[in-house]
Parts: C-alpha cells; sequence; structure tokens
C-alpha cells in the first residue's frame, strides 16, 4: 500500500495484480507505504476506510482517494496457482507445486478451503463487507498501461515498470464441468471485472 500525500490517492495493492512492480517504481515518490508484512501491504479497501483513513483524516488531509486494479479471475487464480508452484515452497501446506490446476481451483471454490487454496477474492478485497464496492477508481490489470498513464497524471512522474515477482509457467487447462462451476460459483469476481470498461476508465 503506497500513499500519495499531495496527490491524494492511495494505491491499494491487490496481490497477483502487478502490486509489486507498481510499489518498486512508485515508492520514491510515494509519503507512506506499507511494505511488509503481506497482510499489510495488501490491505484492503474495508481495512483502509475502518482502520486507516481515519488516522490520516485526523493529520487533516480529506478528501483521499483509493485505486487498485482487478485480473480477469480465472487468469487470478492462474497466477496465484503458478506463484505457489515455485520450489523454494516445496513441503510447505501452500504449496501447489503436486497439484493441478483444476485441484487448486477446486480446493478454492471448496468450505473450507485447503491451505493452498486461501488466497481471497478480489470483490472482497475491494468492497465493503455488503458487496458495495468502495474502490474510488479501478483499473483491468488487462489495462494495466492505462493505470500508469492514470497515477503518471496524478503524481506528475513518469513510471517504468521492473519486472519483478514473475509466476513460472505451468499447465492452467480446467475441464468443462469445473469451468462451469467456477463461472457460477465465483459469479461476484466475474461480474467485478466485467464491470470494468475496456478503455480504463474503471469505476
Amino acid at each position: 500500500m503506497l500513499l500519495f500525500w499531495k496527490a491524494k490517492i492511495v494505491f491499494l495493492a491487490m496481490p497477483k495484480t502487478a502490486s509489486t512492480a507498481l510499489e518498486a517504481a512508485l515508492l520514491p515518490h510515494a509519503d507512506a507505504a506499507i511494505l511488509n508484512p503481506p497482510g499489510l501491504k495488501h490491505t484492503p479497501a474495508r481495512r483502509w476506510h475502518s482502520q486507516l483513513a481515519p488516522f490520516f483524516d485526523k493529520t487533516g488531509q480529506h478528501g483521499l482517494q483509493t485505486m487498485a486494479l482487478v485480473r480477469e479471475p480465472r487468469d487470478w487464480l492462474g497466477s496465484w496457482f503458478r506463484y505457489r508452484s515455485r520450489p523454494e515452497l516445496r513441503g510447505r501446506a501452500v504449496s501447489t507445486e503436486a497439484l493441478s490446476f483444476a485441484d487448486f481451483v477446486t480446493g478454492w471454490l471448496d468450505d473450507p478451503q485447503p491451505e493452498y487454496a486461501r488466497i481471497g477474492r478480489q470483490s472482497r478485497f475491494v468492497s465493503d463487507p455488503s458487496g458495495q464496492v468502495i474502490v474510488d477508481h479501478l483499473f483491468r490489470y488487462e489495462d494495466l498501461h492505462r493505470a500508469v498513464a492514470f497515477l503518471e497524471t496524478r503524481l506528475g512522474v513518469s513510471v517504468e515498470l521492473p519486472r519483478v515477482n514473475l509466476s513460472p509457467a505451468g499447465d492452467l487447462w480446467l475441464p468443462p464441468d469445473l469451468e462451469a462451476r467456477l463461472t457460477r460459483e465465483a459469479g461476484a469476481e466475474f461480474a467485478l471485472w466485467n464491470s470494468l470498461s475496456h478503455d480504463g476508465a474503471g469505476l
């Protein structure tokens, strides 16, 4: 999470949406940053509004807006699956190295979820407990260049993204019945992504 005081913008770092690259590029321009631990680095919108925004309001900085990126749900899950297949996670409960993508998606849809599939949901990251989106500026990860252009205009800086935190390659095939289950049971995820315009206007 990065806060830009004069520009009145807060970047909320949705996992697996180039957040690490954006933070690396923007950190020199930020006035406040939470980079670790991961639970705070990836502060969701509801926590920002309930816990952190009131603190900054007390300092007299009113009008802070939030921004985040959202990735196509199947692709987002695929990135998580590949990321957790890294050799350094071998033998740990979060490792997906010995699993298929179908195993991973099934685990994510199941309740309770196995440890390797506990990655949250993008729709919850950007919403309040009622499901209402509370992020001011949302962009598709697939339109990353438009999110970067927004930040460049807002901050008055040039942004060049490094290639960091890349996931290894992996087979992301799903059987048709699981594809259908994913679409049905993760409807809120697909609805969120589809609600964002192709031109990067966001919400």
